[in-house]
């Protein structure tokens, strides 16, 4: 469908032949698990049948994507998603249903003349391998509506590395409904899946997104129009293959002609859901609000999600899986320097050389152990970036009073920065000027140590509890280097040094950034906080629950605020509220 929080996409039309390729081979092998799936036990499910939205387990989007950098969420989409958007509602042409509902209509929000809704699981759901089954119903799409429901993969990587599994989606071309014979866009659904693959590192496509679906047989094409009308979807997903079906009165029909191969360690891991019914965009025909013919408001409906096991395979994990990094050394890239853990590049972490035309392989041997980060700059006058990004989240908020340290060997007339980024694109850097002492860093062309606060090194936005890019170095725009040099970069580790450990007990409040603050009970019901800043008015908010721990992050604050406050939460084992005591913080 589209990525939330990335870049747009550019899918590698050329992956036709490698796709092709790989269900060459999986017709040939295909295992048994996804051709005849042995469903088990149920092991999640959304019937949707409550008063409203559950919200310990979908978040409704607000915006229409310039609230992240991504205008249009990177497909030139012409709605605003609006929460208003979403309900749980009868279905008017299936008595006795309820079912979640999305509704698009002509509305003016901005610069937006149509709204329309969309959730996810982020955070909250995550499910790995199984059998997904979804009964849904879509409106009349005609030109313009595009429903979907899809999945995004859960590690902390850029699109297309993190993946994405599109279960359905309708809306298409013309063009792209023509292989198929389909005249209407109400009697097609296809299905997808998008991979990060070097075979498709081309000019166009600098994402080197690919997709299965591209010039393949990915749908199915209904003699009966699918609007305001049911029918289920499938996902068989294993460690090794994946099959998508549309189950249309009672007869399963597969979307490919053959299983998939899972070709990317993408595609092993845990996923969120994600459903919307998006209006316009590169997808469709069209690309104005003029060229939208679909009649609205149109209305999708869900009537359920269900996670079953397949061949003993799949889980559901609920609440945020990031754990936080316990208090220490945690090695970014580090072979001797003793760590409570550490990334292993290639493994769980990636090292990315940003400027291939300014930048290549270098020559310098390591400061210690076997392996170096080296690089060899070779165009005068160009920019030079690179860094280390961690393919899962990483919680380093016991490290805020701490440093990160790294060795470095580089010209002492070379001007350089070196940053740190979240999964949320905050960015911050620190300046390293040349032929000048800087965070304990020497400038004399030889093996040298910096060591940065993390406070400064974080500066103002970025959040130390969902770290991405947790290790970069860049050129000063201001300083571009006049000649070519080699460097290199070796142990780096953040120190915790003397900073707090991790709260302890079933209410507590940890500071998450400079600007935020989050209560945390884990008392297994629900709990409200009632806080106050610099003692003004006080604040009253019902946390949000997942699985034993509720939590809730207030913003807005600054270093040296004094934040005053208790909770209430319900007692499970003794079966009644309890008032905690008054406490405070102090922003640092």
């Amino acid at each position: 469908m589209n990525n939330d929080n990335q870049k747009s996409r550019s899918v590698w039309k050329a992956f036709h032949a490698v796709a092709a390729a790989g269900l060459c081979a999986c017709a040939m092998h295909a295992s048994a698990g996804v051709t005849s799936p042995a469903v088990g036990q149920l092991l999640w499910s959304e019937e949707f049948n409550g008063p409203s939205l559950d919200a310990s387990r979908w978040t409704a989007t607000d915006g229409n994507g310039c609230q992240i950098n991504l205008c249009g969420y990177g497909n030139q989409e012409l709605e605003y998603y609006s929460p208003n958007n979403v309900s749980i509602a009868d279905v008017p042409f299936e008595p006795g249903t309820r079912a979640l509902a999305i509704r698009a209509q002509n509305q003016t929000v901005g610069s937006n003349v149509f709204t329309s809704g969309k959730v996810d699981t982020h955070g909250k759901v995550q499910v790995q391998y199984g059998m997904i089954e979804i009964r849904m119903a879509t409106p009349n799409i005609a030109t313009g509506l595009w429903p979907a429901a899809w999945m995004l993969g859960t590690s902390a990587q850029t699109w297309p590395r993190n993946g994405e599994i599109d279960i359905m989606e309708m809306g298409h071309k013309a063009s792209v409904r023509a292989a198929a014979g389909s005249p209407s866009a109400n009697n097609f659904v296809g299905s997808n899946v998008i991979t990060w693959q070097q075979a498709a590192c081309v000019p166009g496509n600098e994402s080197c997104a690919a997709s299965t679906a591209w010039q393949t047989k990915n749908w199915y094409v209904p003699t009966t129009s699918l609007a305001n009308r049911f029918v289920t979807y499938r996902l068989y997903w294993t460690e090794s293959q994946m099959r998508f079906t549309t189950v249309d009165n009672g007869v399963e029909h597969d979307m490919y002609d053959a299983p998939l191969p899972v070709n990317s360690t993408s595609l092993q891991a845990p996923f969120y859901l994600l459903l919307n019914l998006a209006v316009g965009g590169n997808f469709t025909d069209a690309a104005t609000p003029g060229q939208v013919t679909a009649p609205l408001p149109g209305t999708m409906y869900v009537d359920y999600i269900r996670v079953y096991q397949l061949d003993g395979k799949g889980s559901v994990k609920l609440g945020n899986q990031t754990v936080p990094e316990v208090a220490g050394k945690f090695g970014v890239f580090t072979d001797n320097t003793p760590v409570n853990n550490k990334l292993v590049a290639g493994t769980s972490s990636d090292i990315y050389l940003w400027n291939s035309a300014s930048s290549g392989a270098g020559t310098m041997p390591p400061y210690e152990g076997s392996n170096v980060i080296a690089w060899a700059y070779t165009a005068p006058g160009q920019w030079f970036g690179g860094g280390v990004q961690t393919r899962q989240a990483r919680d380093l908020t016991n490290y805020r009073n701490g440093t990160m340290k790294f060795r470095i060997k580089i010209p002492a007339n070379v001007s350089f920065n070196i940053g740190v980024g979240d999964t949320y694109t905050n960015q911050n850097w620190v300046n390293f000027p040349a032929n000048t002492t800087a965070y304990g860093l020497v400038r004399n062309g030889d093996w040298a140590q910096g060591s940065i606060p993390v406070s400064t090194l974080i500066g103002p936005k970025v959040a130390l509890q969902s770290l991405l890019d947790i290790f970069m170095i860049s050129s000063d725009a201001n300083n571009l280097p006049a000649s070519t040099f080699q460097f290199a970069i070796d142990d780096i580790v953040w120190d915790s040094g003397t900073s707090t450990p991790p709260p302890s007990g079933p209410t507590y409040a940890t500071q998450t950034s400079a600007t935020t603050l989050q209560f945390t009970t884990t008392t297994g019901g629900w709990a409200d906080v009632h806080y106050t800043v610099n003692n003004g008015t006080q604040q009253n908010v019902r946390m949000r629950l997942d699985g034993t721990t509720n939590t809730y992050i207030a913003g807005g604050l600054k270093i040296g605020d004094v934040v005053r406050y208790s909770f209430t939460y319900w007692d499970t084992a003794r079966n009644y509220a309890v008032d905690t005591a008054l406490q405070t913080c102090t922003m640092q």
